[in-house]
C-alpha cells in the first residue's frame, strides 16, 4: 500500500514537473498575430509591464510568468526598451530576454527629409524621446555649440543610411551617434576635395542639399555644382529656387514668381536677396548627391536653364546673352505646351 502510494506521488511529481518543462520551454504566447513589440518605457515598473501583457494578451501562462520572473528577480533587474516577441516564443526564452535586457534593436532608415521639423517626427515615431525632445536638441545652440554647430547647421550629421539604433537612446546620446556616423563618413579623401573647392565639410552639405532640390540628374550635378562655385567665387547671388521654397516652407511651388522671392525676403535662406550659401541645408541631400557636389567639374559656367526636351537636364552657358537664348527657348517650349 505503502509503495503504491510512493509510486502515486513520483508519477504524480514526473507529470508535474514534465507539464512545468513544457510550459516552461513549450510555446508560452497567447496573441494570434506573428509578433509582439513589447515597449517598456524608462521609468516603467513591473506591474506596469504585467498589466501591458495582460491586456494584450501575451502570455498564455501569466500566472507562472510572474511567480518565474519573481524567482529570477526581474522585477529589480527591468531594463526600459523594446522587445519583439515572436509567435510561439518560449516562456523561459521571454524571460531571460528581460532578464538580460536583451532589446530588439530599431532600424532607422534615414532619406531626404527637408526640415529639422520633419526629421523629428520621422524620429521621433520610431524612439521613445518624442519629437519635441529630438527638435529640442537639435535646436539647441548651447548645446551644439560644442560640436562646432548650431540649430542651423545639425542637420549636417545626418548622413542617409540605416542605422541600428536602441528604441530607448535619449535626444542628445542620438545626436552623438549620428555625429559619430557623420565622422566616419568624412573620410579624409572627402575631407581633401572639399579643402581643394575651398568649403568647409557643412559647406558642402549645403550646397548638396540644393543641387538635391535642383535636379536629380546625377551625371550632370558635378557641372551645375561648379556653377554655383563659380558665382560663390565672384560674389554673386546663388539665385537657387529650392531656396526660396524653403524660406518659405511651401514645396509645392512649381515656379519661383518675383512674389515668392518678395515673400520670403526677409529669410537667409533666400539666395536671390542674401549673398553667399543659406546658413544651413534645406534637405537632407544623398551620399551620391555629396559625393557628386565634392566632384564639382571646372568650368566657367554661371548659368543654367532647364533643357526645352522636358529631359529634365540643363543647359550651361557662361555668358548672359547665352543664358537668356536658352531661357527663351525653354519659355517657348513651355508655352507651346501650355498650349496643347
Amino acid at each position: 500500500m505503502i509503495k503504491r502510494i510512493l509510486l502515486s506521488t513520483l508519477l504524480l511529481l514526473i507529470i508535474i514537473a514534465a507539464w512545468l518543462a513544457w510550459v516552461a520551454f513549450g510555446p508560452g504566447t497567447a496573441f494570434s498575430s506573428s509578433r509582439y513589440e513589447l515597449y517598456i518605457h524608462t521609468g516603467s515598473n513591473f506591474e506596469q509591464v504585467i498589466n501591458t501583457l495582460e491586456q494584450d494578451n501575451v502570455l498564455a501562462h501569466p500566472t507562472l510568468f510572474k511567480w518565474m520572473a519573481q524567482k529570477m528577480d526581474i522585477p529589480e533587474k527591468l531594463r526600459a526598451g523594446r522587445y519583439e516577441i515572436k509567435k510561439g516564443t518560449p516562456l523561459m526564452q521571454l524571460l531571460r530576454t528581460l532578464h538580460n535586457g536583451s532589446q530588439t534593436p530599431v532600424q532607422m532608415v534615414i532619406t531626404k527629409l527637408r526640415t529639422r521639423e520633419d526629421f523629428a517626427r520621422f524620429a521621433g515615431r520610431q524612439l521613445e524621446c518624442d519629437s519635441t525632445a529630438i527638435l529640442n536638441f537639435w535646436d539647441d545652440n548651447d548645446s551644439l555649440k560644442k560640436f562646432g554647430l548650431d540649430s542651423n547647421t545639425s542637420m549636417t550629421v545626418l548622413i542617409p543610411n540605416t542605422y541600428t539604433l536602441y528604441w530607448n537612446i535619449s535626444a542628445s546620446r542620438f545626436f552623438r551617434r549620428m555625429l559619430s556616423e557623420s565622422e566616419k563618413f568624412w573620410t579624409p579623401d572627402r575631407k581633401q576635395k572639399a579643402a581643394r573647392l575651398g568649403m568647409s565639410e557643412e559647406q558642402v552639405y549645403t550646397l548638396a542639399s540644393i543641387l538635391e532640390e535642383e535636379t536629380n540628374k546625377y551625371d550632370e550635378m558635378p557641372v551645375m555644382a561648379s556653377v554655383y562655385i563659380n558665382r560663390l567665387k565672384k560674389g554673386m547671388r546663388l539665385s537657387a529656387d529650392p531656396t526660396v521654397k524653403f524660406a518659405l516652407r511651401n514645396f509645392a511651388i512649381k515656379r519661383i514668381t518675383f512674389g515668392h522671392i518678395s515673400a520670403s525676403a526677409e529669410s537667409p535662406y533666400n539666395t536671390y536677396k542674401h549673398e553667399g550659401l543659406p546658413p544651413g541645408p534645406i534637405c537632407i541631400p544623398s551620399v551620391k548627391t555629396i559625393d557628386a557636389t565634392l566632384d564639382a567639374a571646372s568650368t566657367d559656367y554661371i548659368f543654367f536653364c532647364a533643357k526645352p526636351d522636358f529631359s529634365g537636364y540643363h543647359n550651361f552657358a557662361s555668358k548672359e546673352v547665352d543664358h537668356l537664348k536658352n531661357a527663351h527657348a525653354y519659355q517657348r517650349a513651355l508655352d507651346s505646351l501650355m498650349i496643347k
